[in-house]
């Protein structure tokens, strides 16, 4: 029944869970509002706003105590739980209002689509980016304790033996089919000397969000941060690779793009060290974390609670088999 979300004694139980830990009487029905094959979403309008709820299956379930641990220290930069079942991976929160997203669709709603706003727009990218380093900067001295409530560790040394795990599951060598195995298969190699470096770069491993997008940070100052149910202990640059490749997406941004490299460089401006050097550990990270990438789809789907679409059945082929493309910036 753990996972079994459509199951009516599951519903029960989830629903009179969040009512028992609602800060404010319900002033409706918990409903559901997105159900995946890895997590599920509920609401409950409230006498003090909107309260959600969020069920991961067994692979996922650590971002409960995450998000609680990051939400007890962090509180002005993270969303923390109104309260948290670890064993069930429950966690329940109140609405912050606005993400970054809502307000940028907000902006352009209201503007044309000039060169100064467009600015404006990667402003705001860049205000976000330099917030969320500075959190990765304050978790970093408490990185093992992240580990030891069972967050995953993608620290760049130990990225090589799980990649070589990974190449040894026959379900992930038929999803990459002969030519991408042999292509993949062949970077590895270079890979464990990507890692090495990474691992040598004097940036120490901290909390990777994994999946950093607009969508998943609540507008500010100050900027709140979300959804942790992809992210990991790794070097911290490798959320640049989900943030930047979605920057460019959603602001109509082509390969190369000099507002990607002005994200990159507002996002690395906080970290100690020469810029080269950084600018160098960023690709270098972003390179390795699509392998966390195939990671984070693989707990995702594994066990899964409801029927997998094609379209999410390779992912895990389908990140490994970008391992070889270029840098993002």
């Amino acid at each position: 029944m753990d996972n079994d979300w459509q199951d009516p004694a599951w519903r029960t139980a989830a629903h009179d869970w969040v009512i028992a830990h609602l800060d404010a009487p319900a002033t409706g029905p918990v409903e559901e509002m997105r159900a995946r094959p890895w997590s599920v979403t509920h609401s409950v309008p409230t006498g003090a706003g909107r309260r959600w709820f969020k069920a991961n299956i067994t692979d996922c379930r650590y971002e409960a105590v995450l998000a609680d641990a990051l939400g007890r220290r962090w509180p002005d930069r993270v969303l923390a739980p109104l309260a948290i079942d670890a064993a069930r991976g429950w966690l329940l929160t109140a609405d912050a209002g606005p993400t970054l997203r809502d307000e940028i669709h907000a902006m352009r709603a209201t503007t044309d689509a000039s060169a100064t706003d467009r600015n404006a727009l990667i402003g705001r990218w860049s205000e976000m980016l330099r917030s969320y380093a500075e959190l990765q900067r304050e978790v970093t001295p408490h990185a093992s304790e992240l580990l030891a409530l069972g967050v995953p560790d993608h620290r760049p040394a130990a990225l090589p033996g799980q990649l070589a795990e990974l190449l040894d599951d026959p379900a992930v060598r038929a999803d990459l089919g002969p030519d991408r195995l042999a292509t993949v298969s062949a970077v590895t190699p270079a890979f464990a000397v990507w890692c090495a470096e990474l691992a040598d770069s004097g940036v120490p491993a901290t909390i990777q969000h994994d999946d950093l997008t607009d969508a998943n940070v609540f507008a500010g100052p100050p900027y709140r941060f979300f959804d942790w149910g992809d992210a990991g202990v790794a070097h911290p640059f490798g959320s640049l690779l989900v943030a930047l490749s979605y920057a460019a997406y959603a602001l109509d941004l082509r390969p190369g793009a000099p507002e990607l490299a002005r994200l990159r460089d507002a996002y690395l401006s906080g970290w100690p060290g020469d810029p080269a050097m950084l600018r160098r550990a960023a690709s270098l990270a972003c390179r390795v974390t699509r392998f966390s990438r195939a990671m984070s789809w693989r707990r995702a789907l594994r066990d899964a609670a409801l029927p997998v679409s094609d379209d999410f059945r390779t992912a895990v082929a389908d990140w490994l088999s970008e391992l070889p493309e270029p840098d993002p910036v």
